[in-house]
């Protein structure tokens, strides 16, 4: 089974893994985010240009 005792280390291994799932958290949401901006900024430019032809 799943051992989960850490011993005297508990307290920094139990920070350590939660640090690391809200930067992988913070990490998604920033790259989605990114993501939609460049998208729309893809399509602004090409209407720009669909309206120049």
């Amino acid at each position: 089974m799943l051992d989960l005792e850490f011993g005297k280390y508990e307290g920094f291994i139990w920070a350590a893994y939660g640090i690391s799932a809200l930067v992988f958290v913070l990490l998604t949401v920033a790259s989605l985010r990114f993501s939609a901006h460049w998208k729309r900024q893809a399509e602004q430019l090409k209407a720009q240009e669909d309206a120049r032809s």
